[in-house]
């Protein structure tokens, strides 16, 4: 049985969109990459001291379970040189599930929805962009609902177009 899950990227190493479609290529030869948000220049959250970052968000379709497809977000970071140092320090890249169906699950390995999903802008603005209809299966609001209550002081400003990427993505991701 097949599912849609939603997928967050960022990084703020090296050069962040090349990583940032590796990691969909990646990804694309494991699940269906169906859609993919514009990339998004965004203040790093956290630990302020360090570069900005690029983020997106990416819709797939896929027979993995939440915890399989876990453990392919952790080698895709893995294959792009992801070193774990300071907590929300700088990062070659990062793959959070932000939403997997209408699932909730919290174990001390996995939790999703996402936990801090509706509080950042970084990752809202990306999803909304793709997903504004679907649900958050624990607070019952939908994606746009979500953007339109945020509070995140930090900023989000549109880098460039997805579509300026559009033959690369084209001949990495299968149609």
């Amino acid at each position: 049985m097949t599912s849609i899950a939603y997928i967050g990227l960022g990084s703020n190493l090296g050069n962040k969109k090349e990583t940032c479609l590796k990691a969909l290529e990646l990804l694309s030869g494991i699940v269906r990459v169906r859609k993919v948000s514009s990339f998004y220049c965004t203040e790093p959250v956290g630990f302020r001291d360090q570069e900005d970052f690029i983020n997106a968000a990416a819709e797939i379709e896929t027979v993995l379970s939440p915890e399989q497809l876990l453990a392919v977000c952790l080698t895709v970071e893995d294959k792009l040189g992801r070193r774990r140092s300071a907590r929300w320090g700088p990062r070659s890249i990062d793959l959070d599930i932000l939403l997997y169906g209408d699932t909730a699950i919290a174990t001390p390995h996995l939790s999703i929805p996402h936990p801090l999903l509706q509080t950042r802008g970084f990752v809202l603005i990306p999803l909304c962009e793709i997903a504004p209809h679907v649900v958050h299966p624990i607070l019952k609001k939908s994606v746009a609902q979500l953007r339109k209550d945020l509070k995140d002081p930090h900023w989000v400003v549109a880098s460039d177009p997805l579509e300026d990427h559009e033959q690369e993505i084209r001949h990495h991701l299968p149609c």
